[in-house]
């Protein structure tokens, strides 16, 4: 009998290379999958966040009324969007109860146009008010006039109470 004394050599791979690199693959392939879900959310984020932006109101156009001391007295924003104009009193100065508060559009030379009337005492409230009632206007101002009688020929019958700039604001 002979005997050989030539080692014998092994061509498979070792068990525990086959497993490190299955685990391997594993890895990767959830990375991949993990990194495809966050990129989906991110994206569906940036969308909601886009229609949020979308539904916010975009205040265009501000106004500090100013009374006869030059003391603020109201803030007015006017949004295009919703067509609304948001009055926020500033001061404690209240209309009596034969008296309601006026809001105009006052452009230079011509004849102020009403913008609304404030119908509540409330510190915050709306005006309706379209876009085009504010095309031109520089300044907005607010009168008292008589419940009863009102504004004749479409103008204020008493002194502005506020009047101030109408800013355009930079978006």
């Amino acid at each position: 009998m002979s005997q050989d004394t030539t080692p014998s050599t092994s061509t498979g791979v070792s068990a525990w290379w086959r497993a490190l690199s299955i685990f391997l693959a594993l890895v990767v392939v959830i990375g991949w999958a993990f990194s495809a879900s966050m990129y989906e959310q991110f994206k569906a984020q940036i969308q909601h966040l886009e229609a949020k932006l979308i539904d916010l109101p975009q205040v265009r156009e501000l106004a500090v009324l100013l009374d006869d001391a030059q003391a603020p007295a109201m803030l007015m924003s006017y949004d295009p969007k919703s067509q609304k104009l948001q009055v926020q009193r500033l001061n404690d100065v209240k209309e009596g109860p034969e008296q309601s508060l006026h809001v105009w559009a006052i452009t230079g030379d011509e004849a102020p146009r009403l913008l609304g009337v404030l119908t509540n005492r409330y510190k915050t409230t709306q005006l309706d008010v379209p876009t085009q009632a504010l095309e031109g206007a520089q300044t907005l101002g607010v009168s008292v006039e008589n419940k009863d009688r009102g504004p004749h020929n479409g103008k204020p019958q008493q002194p502005w109470l506020f009047k101030g700039w109408l800013v355009q604001k930079a978006i």
